[in-house]
């Protein structure tokens, strides 16, 4: 290496971490005991919040002494029961001249809030609400695709009723040898919308008695009969149900 050149290589200590100095350990130190006691220290209760938790504790107590006062029977020594056995009371039967009444007496339900007797606890009202909406709810959608379905049958049944019209019209005019004109549909540009063509039931039944009357013929079995009586005895009906 020529001289007056600087060597990087030979100082090390210029690589190396600086060393912590006493005194940033002791502040670092410091900061973290003021956190860990910041974290560790809680909030003094009021004086009515510890009134208030005193009250709620007692009443629980209270309520668990009472409930499992219920659950043991009336001891031989009460009062009443010593009064209900001069009236002819035996441990175990129902009450009532006929023995027709209460075996267990009436049930106790503990309420602590401020609310009358007939009003319900907030939570289980709002749920009787969210279910009283969704029976509404549910029950619309049904009445809709009852409604829905009707409507589609209906549409069903009108088309069926057109489509057997028009065959059992094909059919008579084939017996009575004459040809069926169709109309020719005028086509100007676009195709416009065909008006549904109204036929009732009424027509599609006049139509298939005359068949039936004059020809012996049933559109849905789809052949002449000889005669009125075999018509009458083979055929299951007039009607494209009956088939």
């Amino acid at each position: 290496m020529a001289e007056g050149e600087e060597d990087y290589m030979g100082d090390l200590s210029q690589f190396l971490p600086p060393e912590a100095s006493p005194s940033s350990e002791k502040v670092s130190s410091n900061k973290s005991a003021v956190v860990s006691k910041s974290v560790n220290k809680r909030k003094p209760l009021s004086w009515q919040e510890q009134r208030k938790l005193k009250r709620q504790q007692k009443q629980i107590e209270e309520d668990q002494q009472t409930l499992a006062n219920l659950e043991s029977a009336i001891p031989e020594s009460n009062i009443g029961f010593k009064m209900l056995k001069q009236m002819g009371y035996i441990p175990g039967s129902c009450l009532g001249k006929d023995g027709s009444g209460r075996v267990e007496p009436v049930g106790l339900e503990i309420r602590r809030g401020r609310a009358g007797l007939g009003k319900e606890d907030s939570r289980l009202e709002k749920a009787r609400i969210e279910k009283e909406k969704s029976e509404i709810g549910q029950k619309k959608e049904e009445e809709l695709m009852v409604d829905f379905e009707h409507r589609q049958k209906e549409r069903w049944r009108g088309r069926r009723v057109v489509v057997n019209f028009h065959k059992a019209e094909a059919v008579l005019a084939q017996l009575e040898n004459r040809e069926v004109v169709e109309e020719a549909k005028e086509k100007e540009g676009e195709e416009e919308e065909e008006e549904e063509e109204i036929i009732t039931e009424e027509d599609l039944l006049t139509m298939l008695m005359k068949l039936r009357d004059e020809y012996y013929y049933c559109l849905f079995c789809g052949c002449r009969y000889d005669s009125l009586e075999a018509l009458a005895g083979d055929c299951p009906g007039v009607s494209e149900e009956d088939h």
